[in-house]
């Protein structure tokens, strides 16, 4: 039984092998490859005779291309063993001591570089006498691919070295140096779009994408990539002037004086229990930067020392790569469930069959919506590949169209709401596919959480559960019934005494004071949240103007686009919508900010001015900055346009301080804004 399932994993190891390294379509993640390598080698340890040349523990994973040149590597290109916590950490650590308790070279100090394991494509770079002469791939680790003529496409790529001539740096006469090309995160979605768009494959996760773009026969394709690359190891030299400095910190640094690029995120660890807590960092710094990894590399400092360990198997003793929780997995595609949101959007999400991702187990998934399930041809039964990034909802990334046999199902777009029955809704040019019913059982729960909560009606006493509640029970059919709640009704409720109840109400009384701006906001319709609110009703001055307007009116507002003028008139036009807007006129809700204030050009220092805000403020919440800005003449909107004077930028500022300097709108601090002031 045993060597059966010893034959078996070698037999799904080498398949995966072949689909990884030379076809460049994984139908597997890394962390799922890891166990099934685990396991073969825990069976060949435990009984050596089983053991032949070609098992994949054997060797360095890789195959090589029949159509590239083939390079052989002056010095093994090798992977690394793997660890998953600090305690994995300290145990190797622990190994490496004592494998040299009796050689005077582990005296001193044991230091470390971390480094991050980019999620990429290895490449081997060769320079003589300064020159960069060949580029290869990783390929088996002894062998790989002559990718010369597509490597000096990467703007990133030293063409000779040092890139400063005038920095007198020394350079061997031959140096081989590894790095990792890559494709920054921030440029693959548009770039995948793109591929799309013209017909042609697109690709699963930007690691395909390097590999595939980096094995093109026609260099350029390759250059029309955005394609970019660190380097991390000095691979081999011919150095008799010994320039080539022997700490592993000092490389690097040595390699950035070059004119090679080095990730920044790469640190210097005293200690192995500062690599533990960096270790711990990385978990959360994975999320914040512009490119893949799916752990982080931990190197001795001390390059002799490293050497001096030598190799367990294929593996170096003198560093080890940190893997992280997986974040990327497939599964199988069991059903969709549909759920309708607060302004009515049905939502589909993914059934599926349990999976553990990044630590939790993960049974649903979004599917994002329906136009993105036909774009990736998504089907009920597919094997899929489902990723979890940080804190974010999972997600399906797309499906393994190899592994079809003809039973699955294509996903089809709702005609009717899964909640209330009533049909869809879906405006052409939109996305959505909504359900517009306002007492929508499903719907109302969330447009009652809305309505009361913080950034709307800010209802004291009336939290989630007791929206969730009256809703549930009846007692509450749409949104304007908050204001006609019985109390007698409520204090036959189990768990609402008489203290409660009066919160309650009290809480709903005090509300009607609310000026109408949030009121508008309350209310829930499409695209209309506070700072569109307050626009609107700048110029319309009431609530029931602005239902009487046209959408010509509406677009001419600054700051309003036409999807929003259409959604506030197709809102205002529908019949239980004019219901519920009486129901709240009849509970005495603000419909109305009053009279414009007449004031002469130029009385105020920011008249006539257009201002956007992002990111956060040092001493200001971005509501107070909103309100002083009014106070002082200026308009403000949601978005960057050319009408758009300045930005008012905090910090963490996103894609609108990115779309601000390509318009060149002036981006102001805080400080400057008061100083305008």
């Amino acid at each position: 039984m045993t060597q059966a399932r010893i034959q078996e994993l070698r037999d799904q190891l080498n398949f995966h092998i072949h689909r990884y390294y030379v076809l460049n379509s994984p139908v597997l993640s890394d962390a799922e490859y890891d166990v099934l390598f685990r396991e073969l080698q825990a069976l060949e340890e435990a009984d050596p005779s089983t053991v032949t040349p070609d098992s994949p523990t054997q060797r360095v994973s890789g195959e090589v291309s029949d159509a590239f040149e083939k390079v052989a590597h002056t010095s093994p290109i090798l992977s690394l063993a793997n660890a998953f916590n600090g305690e994995d950490m300290r145990d190797w650590e622990g190994r490496n001591r004592r494998h040299l308790k009796d050689d005077p070279a582990a005296e001193g100090d044991w230091d470390y570089v971390v480094e991050p394991k980019i999620d990429g494509l290895t490449v081997v770079l060769t320079y003589e006498n300064g020159r960069f002469v060949l580029g290869a791939t990783r390929g088996n680790g002894e062998i790989g691919e002559n990718i010369t003529p597509n490597l000096l496409t990467l703007l990133s790529l030293p063409k000779r070295i040092p890139v400063d001539p005038k920095s007198g740096h020394q350079v061997p006469p031959r140096l081989v140096v590894r790095g990792e090309a890559f494709f920054p995160l921030s440029k693959f979605k548009s770039w995948n779009q793109g591929l799309e768009d013209a017909g042609e494959k697109t690709y699963m996760n930007p690691r395909n994408a390097a590999s595939g773009s980096l094995r093109q026969l026609d260099s350029k394709i390759t250059a029309s990539r955005p394609l970019t690359m660190f380097c991390y190891d000095i691979v081999d030299w011919d150095d008799d002037a010994g320039v080539v400095p022997e700490m592993q910190w000092d490389r690097l640094q040595w390699l950035k004086e070059l004119g090679f690029p080095v990730a920044p995120e790469t640190t210097y660890q005293k200690d192995i229990e500062a690599v533990a807590e960096r270790f711990v960092e990385w978990e959360d710094l994975r999320n914040r930067i512009d490119y893949e990894v799916d752990g982080i590399v931990v190197k001795l400092n001390n390059k002799p020392l490293a050497d001096t360990l030598g190799f367990t198997g294929k593996d170096p003793r003198g560093a080890i790569a940190g893997k992280f929780p997986a974040i990327e997995k497939t599964t199988k595609l069991l059903d969709i469930n549909v759920s309708v949101g607060r302004t009515g959007v049905l939502a589909p999400a993914a059934v599926l069959e349990p999976v553990e991702l990044g630590g939790v187990v993960v049974r649903n998934a979004t599917l994002h919506n329906f136009d993105e399930i036909a774009r990736k041809d998504i089907r009920i039964g597919d094997q899929v590949w489902v990723k979890r990034a940080g804190e974010v909802i999972p997600y399906v990334v797309g499906p393994i169209v190899d592994l079809r046999d003809g039973t699955e199902q294509p996903i089809e777009i709702p005609t009717h709401c899964p909640s209330c029955n009533e049909p869809v809704v879906r405006i052409e040019g939109e996305v959505a596919v909504y359900c517009d019913n306002p007492s929508c059982p499903e719907q109302l729960v969330r447009r009652v959480e809305y309505f009361v909560g913080r950034s709307a009606m800010d209802i004291d006493g009336f939290g989630a559960q007791t929206a969730e509640l009256l809703t549930n029970l009846g007692m509450i059919k749409d949104i304007a019934d908050i204001y006609f709640l019985d109390r007698e009704a409520l204090l036959e409720l189990e768990g609402f005494k008489d203290k409660k109840v009066d919160n309650l109400l009290n809480g709903v009384k005090n509300s009607l004071q609310q000026p109408a701006t949030r009121f508008l906001t309350a209310l829930g319709i499409r695209f209309v949240g506070e700072v569109v609110a307050g626009i609107l009703l700048d110029e319309f001055r009431s609530i029931d103007a602005l239902a009487a307007a046209d959408q010509e009116a509406i677009e001419a507002v600054h700051g309003i686009g036409s999807g929003t003028a259409e959604s506030l008139v197709r809102w205002f036009a529908d019949e239980r919508n004019q219901a519920l807007i009486t129901k709240f006129h009849t509970a005495g809700l603000q419909f109305s900010i009053g009279e414009k204030p007449e004031t002469v050009e130029g009385d105020l220092p920011l008249d006539g001015l257009v201002f956007v805000i992002t990111g956060t403020l040092p001493s200001m919440s971005r509501p107070d900055a909103k309100k002083l800005i009014e106070a002082n003449g200026g308009k403000v909107t949601g978005s960057v346009s050319k009408k758009t004077n300045y930005l008012l930028a905090g910090e963490k500022a996103g894609s609108k301080l990115t779309k601000a300097e390509s318009l060149g709108v002036t981006v102001l601090s805080e400080e400057s804004l008061m100083a305008m002031l």
